[in-house]
């Protein structure tokens, strides 16, 4: 079991921060009341007839006139507010939220409500939203959390499979009526923000976030995105139950050296663009609302402090018109100390951070950014661009017009049309990996024999972030198990017998299904740098199992692939569910042939975990290929075997691309690409100038001969990876021309 990490590294919306006595809080509240809030409100909020008049409250005005009308309205304290995010069980007393005017409340991974149902929540919502319109302008809150797979945070409601097995489906519609499924359950508790979806790029499967990930491949995040528009409506604000969604973690958290969670992403811009940045640009093409940065660096430099990535890259280059917030203390990470320091929040700020998640000593937070403002250390022109962003949502949004819950879509919350759609994705979701002898689908009229811990636990299958951070096992909300869906299925629920452990089976059964694989985590503590085998409890059931004679089948409950490897030859049959949600029953209609088997390999299934990271392309020889995925009636083909690795094929292309141009001269970019099966450890490309003269190269060294010139690769550029792509560029005299590049490996 891995121990609690200590209170400062701690992650994400998981904390409740503690409840400070009420005479405190008072005392903090008047004496900040007193040095903060110190601009008197404009005359024409001094009434609630002038203030309703006021451009900013006509619905009927271009959203842009009236961000600027408020904007114009707005004092320092007003803006600061906005610009701040705090935990809900942080905001002791209530009446904070106006008195520091907050512009966004959330809830972190454990912060829950009393009872924990669809009604509390909601009451709960507009209980905040209440206090939040009390101050002089009328500004509404924006509320926050992590539905990422469902409206996770709250107990009954329709829990979907985690990403990877969306991944699986390769199904962007599907995505997408799972999206709008999410909102309308999100809507119905009166929150208007999600913290998803998660469009990392997971490329080394010890990372304790890879079931966040659509895939391990570019291009499969980025169809992916489907779930935005599902989130958002094709319109922000278009319906009721739009949902602001939040394209995350901007940007290569998924590539850390040795899939650490909150490490360093070592690779080239080139590779970084390449890799890690197609799922962003396409969210942004789909209009995401926010983006929230990654705790990782790149190349050492943390992403909250990484203005170039931020401002330069994706507000500017990338024209992303959304707001930009933190993750959970993520600015107060940055000088590795903990508590906030002004420099810390200024860094963050100046890079581009819109909204902080505090996420809960907002006082210290506000005296502190106020005084880099009052110093001149962050402009107010970078303070009203954030509020910008922040406003034009919440306008986009209407929550000016309509503030409250919209008790409409309380009842979608854990509704049977939800469930029916999860239990649709479910078994899209599944990828049968092996079946020997067609074993499967599994007749209902045969006397079965179920085990495994996962078998008949909704905790288990549902994973992380589900009724909390971590998630746990047990009976956390409602659902259906797969044991249950499977009794459901069979012609005779007596004819199915279950033991966690496999005691007590013999050779009467038709076969065994052994539910077996990992049990919740996120991220962090679900890091596995020491191994990705089955635990003990797992191999002995399957022992069991196995010395009785039976066909086994195994449904592998995981979020990535396990190392499973020697196991298998014992295997008839392998089913990669992934974590399902609270839908069991999508995993018995592809056991009993209900629905054939479609879903596809999102990562590559490595051999061993000595071979992480192991990605399509890469010239690693898996256990089984991205893209992996068998139905009834094929031929499987041979079982996976432990051949030897293939002799590597070394191959590049190169790319010629015009930058810019001017009277007698031109810039151009070349790429470089390995295309072969295994890494090249250097690399030329040669082209004919047509008479043109280099004048500057970077990114690589040249030399000109015959009026050819050839370029060599230097530094981490001239070693790539199979798949792996690097670029070098140059500004010459004369025309460009059309050359054609050849590309040379070493």
């Amino acid at each position: 079991m891995i121990p609690l990490l200590p209170a400062a590294r701690a992650h994400p919306r998981a904390h409740r921060g503690a409840r400070r006595p009420a005479f405190v809080a008072a005392l903090c509240a008047a004496a900040l009341g007193v040095t903060a809030l110190t601009a008197a409100a404009p005359p024409e909020r001094d009434t609630a007839g002038a203030a309703a008049a006021l451009p900013y409250r006509d619905p009927a005005l271009p959203v842009p006139q009236r961000v600027e009308d408020l904007l114009g309205r707005m004092t320092l304290d007003d803006k600061l507010g906005q610009m701040t995010q705090i935990e809900k069980d942080a905001l002791v007393p209530q009446s904070d939220l106006a008195t520091y005017r907050i512009g966004s409340v959330l809830s972190g991974g454990d912060s829950t409500v009393s009872p924990n149902n669809a009604q509390t929540w909601a009451d709960t919502y507009d209980s905040l939203q209440r206090t939040a319109l009390t101050t002089p302008l009328g500004i509404p809150m924006i509320y926050g959390i992590d539905a990422v797979h469902g409206h996770n945070a709250v107990r009954g409601a329709t829990i979907f499979p985690h990403n990877i097995g969306l991944g699986a489906t390769r199904d962007p519609a599907l995505v997408q009526r799972v999206g709008r499924a999410v909102a309308e359950e999100v809507a119905g508790t009166g929150i208007d923000w999600s913290f998803a979806p998660c469009l990392c790029v997971a490329r080394d499967d010890r990372w304790g976030r890879t079931y966040e990930s659509f895939g391990e491949t570019p291009e499969l995040p980025t169809a992916m995105t489907s779930f935005i528009t599902g989130l958002q409506g094709g319109t922000l604000g278009g319906d009721p139950a739009s949902v602001l969604a939040t394209a995350k973690h901007y940007l290569g958290d998924g590539g850390t050296t040795g899939g650490v969670d909150q490490g360093n992403t070592q690779l080239t811009e080139a590779e970084l663009r390449a890799v890690h940045l197609p799922p962003f640009k396409e969210a942004i093409r789909r209009g995401v609302g926010s983006v929230m940065l990654s705790y990782s660096s790149w190349n050492g430099v943390r992403s909250h402090a990484h203005k170039y990535l931020v401002t330069d890259v994706l507000k500017g280059e990338l024209g992303f018109t959304g707001f930009v917030v933190s993750d959970w203390a993520a600015v107060d990470q940055l000088d590795g100390q903990t508590g906030f320091t002004g420099a810390e929040i200024a860094t963050a700020v100046n890079a581009g951070v819109d909204m902080v998640m505090v996420p809960h000593d907002y006082k210290k937070f506000l005296s502190l950014v106020r005084g880099e403002v009052t110093a001149g250390r962050i402009s107010q022109a970078r303070i009203d661009d954030a509020n910008r962003r922040i406003l034009t949502k919440k306008f986009q949004l209407g929550l000016f017009e309509r503030p409250s819950t919209d008790r409409s879509y309380t009842a979608t919350v854990g509704s049977a049309a939800h469930r029916t759609l999860a239990r649709q994705a479910v078994r899209a979701s599944q990828v049968l990996l092996k079946n020997d002898g067609g074993v499967l689908p599994l007749p209902k009229s045969g006397r079965l024999f179920v085990a495994g811990k996962s078998a008949d636990d909704i905790g288990n299958q549902s994973g992380g972030w589900t009724v909390g951070w971590q998630g746990r096992s047990g009976p956390v909300t409602e659902g259906t198990t797969v044991l249950q869906g499977i009794r459901a299925a069979v012609a005779d629920p007596s004819r199915v017998t279950y033991d966690r452990y496999g005691n007590g089976i013999d050779g009467g059964y038709t076969a065994a299904v052994a539910v077996v694989g990992e049990t919740p985590y996120a991220e962090m503590r679900g890091d596995r740098p020491d191994g990705m085998g089955l635990d003990q409890e797992d191999l002995q059931t399957l022992a069991r199992l196995k010395a009785s004679g039976v066909p086994v089948v195994v449904v592998l409950v995981s979020g990535r692939p396990l190392d499973i490897a020697a196991q298998l030859p014992d295997w008839k049959a392998l089913l990669a569910a992934w974590l399902p949600g609270t839908e069991g029953g999508g995993v018995a209609d592809v056991l009993f042939g209900d629905h054939a088997p479609t879903g596809k390999l999102p990562v590559t299934w490595m051999r061993s975990a000595s071979q992480q990271p192991i990605n399509d392309g890469d010239g690693k020889s898996p256990l089984f290929p991205y893209g992996r995925g068998l139905t009834y009636g094929t031929d499987p083909g041979p079982d996976p075997d432990p051949d030897p690795e293939p002799i590597p094929v070394k191959a590049c292309t190169a790319t010629h691309k015009p930058v810019n141009s001017w009277p007698g001269g031109h810039q151009a970019e070349v790429t470089v690409k390995n295309t072969g099966t295994g890494p090249i450890t250097g690399w030329t490309v040669d082209w004919d100038l047509g008479g043109a003269t280099v004048t500057s190269l970077w990114n690589g060294t040249h030399t000109v001969a015959d009026g050819r010139i050839t370029v060599r690769g230097t530094g981490s550029g001239g070693t790539l990876a199979a798949g792996a792509t690097t670029s070098f560029g140059y500004t010459a005299n004369g025309t460009a021309g059309t050359p054609a590049p050849r590309c040379t490996p070493a």
